[in-house]
């Protein structure tokens, strides 16, 4: 399957399969940010999803793919690194925050600088059209953002800091997207680069997290939780891996653009399994995020 992979880059049909996989990459990247925002506590939520990613990446970075190059040592430790702090300022803004109004904000700080490192790193560059395209789309999640800012009654107290925390956790999107995008660039099998960064960014959150859970003064049971975990595990392993075989495949900003059409898909999910509400000026934003999205594409 590598093989295949590596002969659709810079292709016509490996752009296709790229638009595909962002897609793909946005819809379970929001299903992923509910099941954060669900039940249990954020941070145990992560941890949990860790210790399945550990455990299920592996075997497969062990046995399955092949061993990386010496090389590839300090860029794995450099995206665990940028990952980390991904988690831990995401955490922090689903404790402080409604998940309608903090993930709408990250995704859309994310896109923007995506593209302006794709710019520095790779040489890609947008036209006129997708440039339009992306403050389309940015429009729309920033007002969407800003919608659920003014009308929102929830966690009204803690949400300075919820948007606070939500602006720095997407320019850390932006940074692991360019960077990761670097790094799977930089081997020659992709599904080497992806196997063992899961083994690797799994294991530091489960300690933080068991850390956090011997310090509750009420614990959830763990059996619940831990199958959360594995679901969450399953769609981290599906959407991160979608993602990154699209920037190997395609040009990262659009990969970057296209994958922020997740608001979307997290605006339906937050009305139809978290009791969200959408009125109609909820909807022409999200229509702009999706227009934006296809103007991008539409223009490249």
């Amino acid at each position: 399957m590598s093989s295949w992979l590596i002969s659709l880059e810079g292709t016509p049909a490996g752009q296709d399969l790229a638009l595909a996989l962002a897609l793909c990459a946005a819809f379970l990247h929001a299903v992923f940010g509910a099941l954060q925002k669900g039940r249990h506590d954020p941070w145990l939520t992560r941890g949990a999803i860790d210790t399945w990613l550990a455990i299920l990446a592996a075997p497969c970075a062990l046995f399955l793919v092949p061993f990386p190059e010496p090389y590839m040592w300090p860029l794995f430790a450099t995206a665990v690194l940028i990952h980390m702090i991904y988690k831990l300022l995401q955490a922090q803004a689903y404790t402080k925050g409604a998940y309608t109004v903090v993930y709408p904000v990250v995704r859309g700080a994310g896109p923007l600088f995506a593209v302006i490192g794709a710019y520095l790193i790779f040489g890609e560059s947008f036209n006129i059209t997708q440039w339009l395209g992306v403050a389309v789309l940015l429009s729309g999640i920033f007002g969407l953002a800003i919608y659920n800012l003014i009308f929102l009654t929830v966690d009204r107290e803690t949400l300075p800091a919820a948007l606070a925390f939500a602006v720095a956790t997407g320019l850390v999107v932006a940074l692991y997207t360019t960077f990761d995008a670097y790094a799977i660039r930089a081997t020659a099998d992709p599904f080497t680069f992806l196997a063992w960064f899961f083994m690797f960014e799994g294991m530091m959150m489960p300690i933080i997290a068991f850390v956090h859970w011997r310090r509750m003064s009420e614990r959830p049971t763990l059996g619940p939780l831990m199958a959360r975990g594995c679901i969450g595990a399953v769609l981290a392993v599906s959407s991160f891996g979608a993602i990154m075989l699209a920037t190997r495949l395609g040009k990262v900003g659009e990969a970057a653009v296209m994958r922020e059409t997740s608001v979307v898909f997290a605006a339906l999910i937050g009305v139809l399994f978290l009791r969200d509400t959408v009125g109609p000026r909820r909807i022409v934003l999200m229509i702009l995020i999706a227009l934006g999205a296809v103007i991008v594409e539409m223009g490249g």
